[in-house]
């Protein structure tokens, strides 16, 4: 089950999870079968936490999967889940990006 914002409960949707993806990854170079491999791997996930999750729980896992995956499709999805209403809200999601993929510099 997927618990909502407003609390209301539904069960977990694979093909909600895909669709978003998709729409994230619309003309990139990402195949169906890595959108249905990311998708599996977060409802994966959920089933490992239990009965129920967050939809921010559900959100945040595609996210960071997306991240690994593809970075622009990664900030084309945060976009849409996290409600940009500004450029600020994009160049937000850049930095904090930045922060989570560059390699850390190693010290001799």
């Amino acid at each position: 089950m997927v618990v909502k914002r407003s609390g209301a409960r539904e069960p977990f949707d694979l093909e909600k999870v895909r669709a978003g993806i998709e729409r994230a990854v619309a003309g990139s170079s990402i195949d169906a079968a890595a959108v249905d491999g990311l998708a599996a791997e977060v409802e994966e996930a959920a089933r490992a936490r239990g009965h129920e999750v967050r939809s921010e729980w559900v959100g945040l896992a595609v996210l960071e999967r997306l991240r690994q995956l593809d970075p622009v499709s990664a900030v084309r999805f945060a976009s849409v889940y996290k409600g940009f209403d500004d450029l600020g809200d994009f160049e937000r999601e850049v930095v904090e990006l930045q922060k989570s993929t560059e390699p850390k510099a190693r010290r001799r």
